[in-house]
């Protein structure tokens, strides 16, 4: 499984055969992906066959209820955890301001969190909030020129009363891949939980969250393939000890209790379509059965492959010119296929406009970044040009970029 076959990956996706996407190359998947037909298919086969309130006892109810289940346990096998330890919200941002709420009532005046500053901000302003409550906010800060975060900082930020580390898997800007084993590793000295924003790094294969050993684990689903929804895995143990942030009569439900929102029923239900194509791109280049974690895990490198060969290719280009500015690291071993730049000749808005013009979706701003934005003295407005992509572009999406480069940069 070494090399993809974009082109059966693209058949996937009905946005690849819409005209009126004919001659568009989509890097703006940072953003949000294309969804995969085998989503699509499950979303409007709820809506038409089972569109009705689950958990009843009678059949359409119940299909419903199946429906729902089914993605729990699907994303479950594929991430190494437990059914009962998914969770659906309606965004990884509401996911994390609820998670917050509930972590709170677990600790005491003076407790201390460590808080990245290379967060996307849904993992970033909720912890820091909790200042306004008594809890210590120390910030994990980035090296100013690369964006990245230095492991070793954390043994002067992590004392006895840390309670939470968070920070993100990759960074959406900077797209640093961390080293979380490590993080857990340090964190689990004295005792503090470890909240990772997988957002940016899920699309590029679904991580073994299990073997990660973290406490939450949050990605959106509209990011790799699916609806919106935000996916956040919490630790069994750890989920029963939250506050309850829904109502009083489902503080013994884990689900209910960090989700007060309630469940999109057919969005959930979609979500299985997610887990579908994964084993269908596994069925079409592998055919052997495996179990759901070693198919991930073949998956996964298959997309990392593709992906930093295409990476690659861009940053080569990218590092021979001396009119722009790379705006993370260089070495694709330590990055997904996430590039942000600055133009140093020519305004950003221009050069963006231009790619538009050139068939390009790319975008322009600080991607709710701001934080990390001004510690790398970065202004905020208008923001970084960044161009992503994922398994299903193609090297000649790539070349076009590329070329049309060139013309916007001049």
């Amino acid at each position: 499984m070494e090399h993809i076959d974009v082109e059966y990956a693209r058949s996937q996706f009905p946005a690849f055969s819409d005209p009126r996407l004919a001659g568009w190359a989509h890097f703006e998947n940072a953003g949000g992906s294309y969804v995969c037909r085998q989503v699509i298919d499950r979303l409007t086969n709820f809506y038409r066959r089972t569109k009705v309130q689950p958990d009843h006892g009678f059949p359409l109810s119940m299909e419903a209820t199946a429906a729902m289940e089914n993605s729990y346990e699907r994303l479950a096998g594929w991430t190494g955890v437990g059914a009962d330890e998914i969770h659906f919200g309606p965004s990884t941002s509401q996911n994390t301001y609820v998670l917050a709420r509930a972590f709170r009532s677990m600790w005491r005046e003076g407790d201390e969190i460590v808080a990245s500053t290379q967060d996307h901000e849904a993992n970033a302003g909720v912890w820091r909030r909790l200042h306004d409550t008594g809890i210590t906010v120390r910030e994990w800060r980035v090296n100013p020129e690369k964006g990245t975060l230095d492991i070793d900082d954390l043994d002067t930020l992590i004392t006895g009363r840390t309670r939470l580390v968070a920070f993100p898997h990759a960074s959406n800007v900077v797209a640093a891949i961390n080293p979380v084993d490590d993080v857990v590793s340090r964190a689990a000295e004295v005792g503090a939980r470890v909240v990772v924003d997988g957002v940016s790094y899920a699309p590029h294969g679904l991580p073994d969250i299990g073997r990660l050993g973290v406490d939450v684990y949050l990605f959106s689903a509209y990011k790799t393939w699916g609806p919106h929804q935000g996916i956040m895995y919490v630790r069994r143990d750890l989920a029963h000890r939250l506050g309850n942030e829904g109502h009083y009569f489902v503080a013994h439900q884990p689900r209910n209790k960090l989700v007060p929102a309630g469940a999109d029923h057919p969005q959930i239900a979609a979500c299985a379509g997610i887990v579908d194509y994964l084993d269908d791109l596994y069925s079409h280049h592998c055919g052997q059965d495996a179990g759901a974690m070693e198919r991930g895990r073949q998956v996964h490198d298959m997309f990392r492959t593709h992906e930093t060969a295409l990476l690659s290719r861009l940053l080569d280009y990218l590092a021979d010119r001396d009119d722009v500015r790379i705006v993370g690291p260089a070495d694709t071993t330590l990055r997904a296929p996430t590039v942000s730049m600055l133009p140093l000749r020519r305004p950003v808005t221009d050069v963006a406009g231009s790619l538009v013009r050139s068939g390009m979706m790319v975008g322009v701003g600080d991607f709710y970044a701001p934080r990390l934005l001004d510690e790398m003295r970065i202004p905020t407005d208008p923001g970084v040009l960044r161009m992503s992509f994922i398994h299903y572009t193609t090297r000649e999406e790539i070349d076009r970029l590329i070329e049309a480069l060139d013309r916007a940069l001049g």
